[in-house]
């Protein structure tokens, strides 16, 4: 058991990376946390997400989600819980009253926007590519003329540090502080607040080494746990507002991932209407029914809609209930496994249930495999041909290549490690279609229309 606790009033704090000791001057009534959000709908490694990969491939004729537009439905679902459970934690805590804690939906529903932001394109396929590239790939000679905790950073590569990395990092003709986001939202993206070096098989990890000074400044800030000692690799418990942003994202996926299924034909219209009543007792299944027909839903796509907001809502406020349940062991870093992990039995059996059908039914079917496996092949290219541009700018295909990177990063620098971070940068940030447009012409497979 810590022996410290977190102060709801410190850990919500307005305070802007970069802008800590200038008060610019306003022209309307949006709080702090409204402008992190305006800032990132309207920015472009946000509409990038468009055409980014989330499960599928990217539609045809009938669409289904890309980031975009599940990184939308996250922070529509992480508003409600971050508003629900600061109605019920004020009632609690009256003193939270009247101060930065009542906004707490908004940080959510912004941090949602973010999560995503730092994946590289083709999913997970794209993060493997760039991991392995390193560990397995042409890039293992590279070890010996890094750091070792770059080495480690590279290995590990993940979409959750990047993301903490894209939006703090000063890129070139970028403010210093990167998009200059508030303490609390940029807290509340970090997953995993620790550092590569100790990512363990799983390989997750919270922010690249390059930004662990400015995570370790925004914590301390906000009077988040360290659990590490001087001389240890940085570790952190997670900001509170973590597990909302994490429960709102396991929803999400894990429900429009069988809906996609359904329209796809991937999963019957039986089938995906059975796991989705499984969330309910026979009471609530029967009413559900009942209202489907009262509203004249005739046809399956509509009826699977239907039932999947149900569940939605079912699992939000499963979710709330177990983070008010359980906040003191939140506030002092103990509460382990996800707000998902601690729902009821019925929900949560339902849940693994679809978990475990999406395993072997959506994410083994073959257009996901075949993405997959095109997106490992794409992304593996463009690292081999970047990354030894990089090592060897002098050469002059090098330098064709160098020219193609976009100004902002730093592939001009004296430093190995700054050309190969900026390689992983641009390669991170492309869309799936940009990728794929890029590859073809530096294998020579199409030329460029004029």
């Amino acid at each position: 058991m810590q022996s410290i606790m977190m102060n709801w009033q410190q850990l919500i704090s307005n305070k802007r990376l970069g802008q800590e000791h200038k008060h610019p001057e306003r022209h309307d009534d949006r709080t702090e946390f409204k402008r992190d959000y305006d800032r990132l709908i309207f920015s472009a490694p946000f509409r990038r997400l468009q055409n980014k990969t989330q499960v599928f491939p990217l539609p045809g004729s009938i669409f289904v989600h890309n980031r975009l537009t599940h990184s939308l439905e996250v922070s529509s679902v992480g508003m409600s819980l971050g508003n629900d459970v600061a109605k019920i934690l004020i009632g609690r805590h009256p003193e939270l009253k009247d101060t930065l804690f009542a906004e707490i939906g908004q940080i959510v529903a912004t941090a949602c926007l973010a999560h995503d932001m730092g994946n590289p394109p083709f999913g997970h396929s794209g993060e493997k590519a760039i991991q392995t590239y390193f560990s397995e790939g042409p890039g293992r000679d590279l070890q010996r003329e890094v750091s070792h905790q770059f080495w480690d950073d590279i290995t590990h590569f993940e979409g959750n540090a990047n993301a903490f990395r894209l939006l703090t990092h000063q890129f070139k003709g970028r403010r210093a502080g990167g998009f200059v986001m508030t303490y609390s939202m940029l807290a509340s993206i970090v997953k995993y607040p620790f550092s590569s070096s100790i990512a363990g098989k799983k390989g997750k990890f919270g922010f690249f080494d390059e930004e662990k000074d400015i995570y370790q400044r925004v914590a301390d800030e906000l009077g988040i746990i360290c659990l590490s000692k001087p001389g240890e690799p940085l570790r952190y418990v997670r900001h509170p507002l973590v597990y909302l942003v994490e429960a709102a994202d396991d929803i999400c996926y894990e429900i429009m991932d069988i809906e996609d299924a359904h329209k796809l034909k991937i999963l019957t219209y039986e089938e995906t209407a059975r796991l989705m009543l499984s969330f309910f007792d026979q009471t609530h299944q029967d009413s559900i029914l009942q209202r489907i027909i009262d509203e004249g839903l005739t046809d399956d796509n509509e009826k699977v809609v239907y039932m999947r907001a149900c569940v939605i809502g079912k699992l939000e406020s499963e979710c709330v209930q177990v983070f008010v349940n359980h906040e003191e062991e939140i506030l002092n870093g103990t509460l382990k496994g996800s707000l998902i992990d601690s729902i009821s039995e019925t929900p949560h059996e339902a849940y693994q249930q679809c978990a475990a059908l999406s395993v072997e039914r959506i994410y083994k079917s073959r257009p996901v495999l075949d993405v997959e496996l095109s997106g490992y092949k794409i992304m593996e290219t463009l690292m081999t041909h970047f990354i030894e541009a990089a090592r060897h700018p002098d050469r002059f295909y090098s330098k064709q290549l160098i020219s193609r990177v976009s100004s902002q990063y730093d592939i001009d620098s004296p430093n190995l490690e700054t050309r190969l971070m900026a390689v992983i940068d641009y390669i991170s940030g492309m869309t799936d279609v940009y990728a794929l447009d890029v590859y073809q012409k530096i294998c020579g497979i199409a030329l460029p229309i004029v």
